[in-house]
């Protein structure tokens, strides 16, 4: 049987006018600034006004290790969602902004999938309604500023050999990995060494997705650092005199940008950043004023639960003051094949014995978010190749760690499909056995805080770091960023450093190879192994298929 592609299905939504989406939810349309007919950024004083109400319950999504096979977290994210909504709950779902990056490489939209899809589906993997180019703007104007703030005069008196501040842009190019800026004379300033980060992983991005407000963005983007003395004392945006216009640009982009299912439930969509190479997580204006409007608030966090959710946990919740009801941790029976050692071409056959073999890897996660103090549910996201005794072995594998599998079939039936996921969601929220905290107090001395991380999460033997780092780390405590919690650059596919092991492994170590001071987002970057804060494409990049048809409809996105 063929099943229609994604865009195809997206194609033929019956998409609400944005208002009616509004409604819903009970926000006006006067406090709507309308992108199109379908998608809208929603007015600080709308979010002011709800400050009183009390907070609706939060369900975080998360998932194994990504494989080829396929996970499907956001697909399972929007699921829920319409599934709570079909069950008679009052629900939303916030879920990031896609990168430009991905799109046009590897990983494809952050939409969702089949009948589990946000639209419009061609907008949101685009260019959206500009936040990231928003972001990417105010990022740029701090690096002119510092630039020019060196060129006449220095009066803050920057070390150019210690400007801490990169640049982005929101694409894949390895080749502005490492670059030399301000060649060709005196009239183009001083040469020096920096280098282009990826948009999503600016601290920009983060501050963004972190802010409460527009004040509180401005004060946070006075507290960059930029670069530090002769005397390493360092030197902030506010020196420069940037956060201001800075503020301006990101203006817009600060407000939430609502949007809708296929199935016509309100979607919050903001924000952006990696969870691989930054905290990857929506926005916390998004999130708290979904918990103000729905009695439901279903969110997912980057990647698999060893990133996304771990900082979901202990930056997020810690920074906004909010805590998951539940977790649904997503699993797929191809995905437990792959991490049993089945190769992609042959996860068509049953082989239940490669299931058993590669559930290691869910019970790592599924031990990790329950020390969370989180219940836990394991959503098996159906594909139509699963067979029955495939998808047994994973539930009885659940059961054994102490856990409920629930089968979801909201790629093929929507909110058909998923509702008993959204039951037993219900049913485990509403028994209030959540008891959540981070796994690390923030008095905690940063280095510890790393290895927290990479023993109780990755189940390493040690942290390698040299003596450059661990100075490093000490000096940040000693200014008073001891109190900061640490944000974990590391590749998605595997527990370890390395991402071709898969599984469940132990007796590792993680190296770390740098570690950023992110003053104004609130948390330390801690860049391990051979990860990049600018991706390259692929071989064979998805952006070479991508392109109008002869109706003036795009294609190749997915």
């Amino acid at each position: 049987m063929s099943y229609k592609s994604d865009i195809e299905i997206a194609r033929e939504a019956q998409k609400k006018p944005i208002q009616e989406i509004g409604a819903k939810i009970g926000i006006d349309s006067a406090d709507l600034l309308p992108y199109g007919h379908d998608k809208a950024k929603v007015s600080q004083e709308f979010i002011n006004s709800v400050q009183g109400r009390e907070d609706g319950k939060l369900v975080l999504v998360t998932a194994i290790n990504p494989t080829p096979a396929g996970e499907g977290k956001t697909t399972t994210t929007v699921g829920l969602g319409d599934g709570l909504n079909r069950i008679g709950k009052n629900a939303m779902i916030c879920i990031r902004e896609a990168s430009l990056g991905p799109n046009f490489g590897m990983k494809g939209g952050a939409a969702g999938g089949g009948y589990a899809q946000v639209v419009p589906m061609e907008e949101m993997n685009l260019h959206f309604t500009g936040d990231f180019h928003a972001i990417t703007s105010a990022h740029s104007l701090l690096s002119a500023m510092i630039d020019n703030h060196i060129y006449w005069g220095n009066e803050a008196e920057i070390d150019v050999r210690r400007v801490a501040w990169r640049r982005v842009v929101d694409m894949n190019d390895r080749a502005l990995r490492q670059i030399t800026a301000s060649l060709g004379g005196v009239s183009n300033g001083f040469p020096r060494e920096t280098g282009f980060d990826i948009t999503v992983a600016s601290e920009v991005m983060a501050i963004l997705c972190l802010s409460n407000d527009l004040k509180d963005l401005e004060k946070r983007l006075g507290d960059i650092i930029v670069a530090y003395r002769r005397d390493k004392t360092a030197v902030y945006c506010r020196d420069i005199k940037a956060e201001g216009a800075m503020t301006v640009l990101l203006k817009d982009a600060m407000q939430p940008n609502l949007v809708q299912t296929l199935e016509n439930n309100p979607a919050f969509v903001h924000g952006g950043p990696f969870a691989n190479i930054a905290h990857g997580c929506n926005s916390v204006i998004a999130t708290k004023t979904a918990l103000k409007v729905a009695d439901y608030v279903v969110t997912e966090a980057g990647f698999g639960a060893d990133l996304g959710a771990e900082k979901f946990m202990n930056i997020k919740c810690r920074k906004a003051g909010i805590a998951p009801s539940a977790v649904v941790l997503v699993a797929t029976v191809r995905a437990m094949k792959m991490n049993g050692g089945v190769a992609k071409a042959d996860l068509g056959a049953e082989n239940v014995d490669a299931v058993n073999s590669g559930c290691a890897n869910l019970g790592r996660h599924i031990e990790n978010v329950k020390s969370f103090g989180v219940p836990v549910v394991v959503a098996i996201n159906h594909f139509v190749t699963d067979t029955d005794a495939e998808v047994q072995a994973v539930s009885d594998y659940c059961a054994a760690h102490g856990v409920e599998a629930v089968l979801s079939r909201h790629w093929e039936l929507g909110s058909e499909g998923s509702a008993p996921l959204a039951e037993k969601v219900v049913e485990i929220v509403e028994g209030g056995s959540a008891n959540f905290a981070p796994i690390y107090p923030d008095d905690m001395p940063l280095f510890e805080k790393i290895e927290t991380i990479a023993k109780r999460i990755y189940r390493a033997d040690e942290v390698l770091a040299d003596n450059k780092i661990r100075n490093q780390l000490r000096e940040w405590e000693e200014a008073g960023y001891g109190n900061l919690p640490v944000c974990m650059a590391k590749t998605q596919y595997s527990f370890s450093t390395d991402p071709t092991l898969r599984g469940a492994p132990t007796g590792h170590s993680v190296p770390v190879r740098e570690v950023r001071l992110s003053a104004g987002a609130g948390f330390i970057v801690v860049v391990c192994g051979e990860i990049m804060t600018m991706p390259g494409l692929p071989r064979k990049p998805a952006a070479e298929t991508i392109c109008l048809n002869d109706a003036g409809e795009i294609e190749g996105l997915f």
